[in-house]
């Protein structure tokens, strides 16, 4: 298969079509916002839950995302070929781990991590250097949802 990921390679196969967000990451410019926008229903149909049911949810989607990312990777011949979005759904729902409901909250999230997603502080950029494969295509915005679920936190506690 060629680098080139096209709407009939995407769509025709359940590994790259999971991967990139259900085509979601064959928007043309910005492909990881438009993953992390299809992660929003994703994260309001799980925000009932408990938050363990929901730290459950999230460890096997990234468990299961390591895969895929790397599967879809590997088929693509390209290390984190910018279509492979399913790594920013993880990342955008650990933002959201502990955020209080509302439309504010989930807004915020999404700025938060699409910045800290983008950026790459230390030690996100070493992580999105070093580490290959699956894990590696995931982790770093596992590591990108964390910093944003921090900084979320801090602002629901100076708002409160």
């Amino acid at each position: 298969m060629s680098n080139k990921a096209d709407w009939k390679t995407i769509l025709g196969n359940p590994i790259h079509f999971i991967a990139f967000g259900f085509g979601s990451g064959l928007a043309p410019k910005a492909p990881g916002t438009f993953g992390t926008l299809v992660a929003i229903p994703l994260y309001l149909i799980l925000a009932p839950l408990s938050l363990i049911n929901f730290l459950i949810v999230l460890a096997l989607l990234s468990l299961f995302s390591f895969y895929i990312a790397g599967k879809s990777a590997e088929m693509l011949g390209v290390h984190d070929h910018g279509g492979i979005v399913i790594d920013e759904i993880c990342g955008y729902l650990l933002t959201m781990a502990l955020a209080p409901p509302g439309w504010y909250w989930v807004v915020t999230g999404f700025v938060l991590f699409r910045i800290f997603d983008i950026v790459k502080p230390w030690p996100i950029n070493i992580l999105d250097k070093r580490v290959s494969g699956g894990v590696g295509i995931v982790l770093d915005d596992l590591m990108a949802g964390i910093y944003a679920l921090l900084s979320l936190e801090l602002i629901v506690w100076l708002v409160n």
